[in-house]
């Protein structure tokens, strides 16, 4: 395991180290909490690019039949859905 030295205000610190305190942990536990989040967050942001990309290229592939299939096969126009 690595060590991380960080500059921070005494004030910040010692308030960090009271709440910290109030929930049962250190600072160390929460920073280092926040770190594994940090990096896996990079992750998910990926997983999620590539899963919008492969609906949008299904949707494409379609050619918007999918979409008048889940809509039980009618089409709108804009004037009907602006209808007031």
């Amino acid at each position: 395991m690595a060590n991380l030295t960080i500059t921070v205000d005494d004030e910040l610190l010692k308030k960090a180290r009271i709440r910290a305190l109030e929930r049962g942990t250190s600072v160390n536990a929460v920073l280092a909490a926040y770190l594994r989040a940090f990096a896996g967050e990079a992750q998910v942001q990926a997983r999620a690019t590539r899963s919008l990309l492969a609906l949008a290229a299904e949707n494409s592939k379609a050619g918007g039949r999918a979409r008048a299939k889940r809509r039980g096969g009618r089409r709108w126009t804009r004037d009907a859905l602006h209808e007031r």
